[in-house]
């Protein structure tokens, strides 16, 4: 009985914990994991978490040593990782690349890579042993990136499987993006090892020397640049869309130095016969912000060796608006490119919106003559598009359809864009023919025989709208304007030159299209409503507009006098009071069309839910405001008066652009 009692506990103790035992010798079980968890780990990497990504982790495994200790020492874990042979080229290349970024990321992270708020505060040694830290921090810093550079290129471009074999491959895409990001931090902190110096035509980093080749960007070879910035980093809260290409290379901004002329904002009575110092109007701008796609290549390729540890390499500097792809090793690879950046770095910096705002009620001085700005280095064979902003606004209203163009390949490839910014404060017919003047002036310091040169669109929203039109327009209206003026003033200015130069209209020949986007071409009851009526008597004309003009004026010239006494007054108001549907610039105006063979479009809002055109209205302009006979197209879109940044807007003016190009051979749908 003893016996079979004991038998009995010992058959219980052993099912009790039989769970424990065969657990323990359970090496493998199951469970469901989230989808995110799972591409998580076979995306993430040092770019993207604290920690290498899983195929590292997996390859360095095989040496017993762990991650942190690898970072720590990058050159013991390689030599580790080089004694077994069971490792494939393609994993050992692509680990190490990661375990030397991993390393360049520490150091970039630790405090002797950086430079203490309070390093000026301290005694004149601590100073000089703190900057000596920080150079030998960068200097290891950029040894390391340069040997990521070199095995991730070696693994993308050297080993047995070809790129092309590996296309679907996440580990491909990673080691790409390792390539990219440690060049792209090289020259960033190459740059902030030599503040002071400007880069010359080769870079020494260790013992590696990488000469720098603008066959890709020759212009660029020409400039000094005061700034070149990866784009990596940038972040843009006002962009909707970050447009890039993804492919090879690293993408950054070179900024250009800032330079102010003389003459700028100088009031120019004749702006078309003045003679420019150097001979163009210091109110064009060439683009100062410019994207630029940089790659790395060895001089010789012909093996793994000589790219790990030949000494030289190129820097290839590429025009990414002009270049699509870069040949290596004999076929070619996209280019990586980042168009938003320069676009969005030139809004942010130039707080354009405000100044719009603040030259409307004067206390800007900037905007005393227009502006035309180009968005991207000129090109011949791209057609030109000119966006005029509306009253209060700025280029910032163009924002979307701006970012749109960049990021439609067709569009992009096609055309540039030229930015017209003006005080909006002027008179109607005062911005016109400065707007005229610096349109024809820019399209003359380009080649007359170029497609550039020819077959250009002009857009143009609300005030800007009404500018476009007369832009296009083939008429004059000095007798018409003299009818409205009493006796005593139409002797002063029969014979007025000044006066005359501002109505007499020729259409700026370079523009075969024309879209007017909620434009008030019959001017607008809103405008004098008692609020606006308030505004319109706080804003005047800019002072300094004024006094410009004065000063501008020879003591003899009497004309010249008499039309500046009566600026300000009955003809000619500031720019709000002409968009009074009962101002006189709207009664001699508003019945101007578009010159003969001018293929023109409207687009306009409508905040009812009517659709009879005496109803309709974007809740600022009425539709029979904005309607024109005679256009090609119409576009009524459900929304408000800044209709130009929904996305139906952006979609229409799309499909006029890509109809634009079809019509002229250049584009098949």
């Amino acid at each position: 009985m003893i016996m079979q009692n004991s038998k009995k506990n010992i058959l219980l103790y052993a099912l009790a914990f039989s769970p424990l035992f065969f657990s323990g010798c359970q090496v493998v079980s199951v469970k469901n994991q989230k989808v995110n968890v799972t591409i998580a780990n076979e995306r993430d990497s040092i770019l993207t978490r604290s920690k290498m990504s899983e195929a590292s982790l997996n390859v360095l495994s095989m040496t017993g040593r762990e991650a942190k200790s690898c970072a720590e020492e990058p050159e013991k874990c390689v030599a580790d990782l080089e004694k077994i042979p069971q490792i494939q080229d393609e994993q050992l290349l692509s680990t190490i690349s990661e375990i030397y970024l991993t390393k360049a990321i520490s150091l970039g992270d630790s405090s002797n890579c950086k430079i203490s708020l309070f390093a000026k505060h301290q005694s004149e040694e601590k100073q000089k042993i703190n900057q000596q830290n920080y150079d030998q921090c960068l200097d290891q810093q950029m040894a390391m990136l340069d040997k990521s550079i070199r095995y991730s290129y070696a693994y993308l471009f050297n080993t047995e499987r070809q790129p092309q074999d590996r296309i679907f491959n996440n580990r491909q895409v990673q080691i790409r993006d390792f390539y990219n990001q440690s060049l792209a931090k090289m020259i960033t902190t190459y740059s902030l090892r030599h503040k002071n110096q400007k880069v010359s035509k080769q870079i020494q980093i260790g013992e590696s020397r990488y000469s720098i080749n603008f066959d890709g960007y020759p212009q660029l070879a020409q400039l000094d640049i005061e700034n070149l910035l990866s784009s990596y980093n940038l972040n843009f809260s006002g962009l909707r869309s970050i447009n890039r290409r993804d492919g090879f290379g690293a993408e950054f901004v070179a900024i250009l130095p800032e330079t102010k002329k003389s003459e700028e904002n100088k009031y120019i009575v004749d702006p078309e016969h003045y003679a420019y110092k150097g001979g163009v109007n210091p109110n064009i701008h060439q683009p100062r912000y410019l994207s630029v796609s940089i790659a790395a290549q060895p001089q010789s390729s012909e093996s793994i060796q000589s790219i790990l540890h030949d000494p030289n390499f190129q820097l290839k500097v590429y025009d990414p608006y002009s270049i699509e792809k870069v040949k290596v090793g004999g076929k070619e690879y996209p280019l990586a490119a980042n168009f938003s950046a320069p676009y969005g770095l030139w809004l942010a910096e130039n707080n354009l919106g405000i100044a719009a705002y603040l030259s409307l009620i004067d206390r800007d001085q900037r905007l005393t003559m227009p502006h035309l700005y180009m968005l991207e280095p000129y090109n011949p064979n791209k057609k030109v598009i000119v966006l005029v902003h509306g009253l209060a606004s700025s280029p910032e209203a163009w924002i979307r359809l701006t970012n749109d163009i960049m990021g439609d390949n067709v569009l992009r490839e096609n055309y540039q864009v030229w930015q017209v910014f003006y005080s909006t404060n002027m008179p109607i017919l005062e911005s016109r023919f400065q707007i005229n003047a610096i349109i024809n002036q820019t399209f003359k310091t380009i080649d007359p025989n170029s497609s550039s040169a020819k077959d250009s669109v002009l857009i143009g929203h609300s005030m800007g709208g009404i500018i476009a039109r007369l832009l296009v327009s083939d008429t004059d209206l000095t007798q018409p304007a003299l009818k409205m003026l009493n006796n005593r003033k139409y002797d002063k200015f029969k014979n007025d030159h000044i006066f005359q130069a501002r109505l007499q209209m020729k259409p700026v020949p370079n523009f075969d299209r024309a879209i007017f986007i909620s434009a008030p071409h019959r001017g607008t009851a809103f405008a004098d409503r008692w609020f606006t009526l308030a505004a319109r008597r706080i804003i005047k004309l800019p002072g300094a507009f004024l006094g410009a003009l004065a000063d501008s004026i020879d003591d003899r010239d009497l004309n010249a006098k008499n039309f500046l006494k009566d600026v300000g007054h009955g003809l000619i108001q500031n720019g709000p009071s002409d968009l009074s549907h009962n101002s006189k610039f709207t009664l001699l105006t508003k019945d101007v069309m578009p010159k003969k063979g001018m293929i023109y479009h409207s687009i306009m809002g409508n905040v009812t839910d009517s659709s009879d055109p005496n109803v309709m209205t974007d809740g600022i302009v009425p539709y029979t405001s904005s309607h024109l006979d005679g256009a090609v197209s119409e576009k009524v879109i459900k929304g408000g008066h800044s209709i130009q940044e929904t996305p139906e807007a952006v979609l229409e003016l799309r499909r006029i652009l890509r109809l634009h190009l079809t019509e002229h051979g250049l584009y098949k749908p």
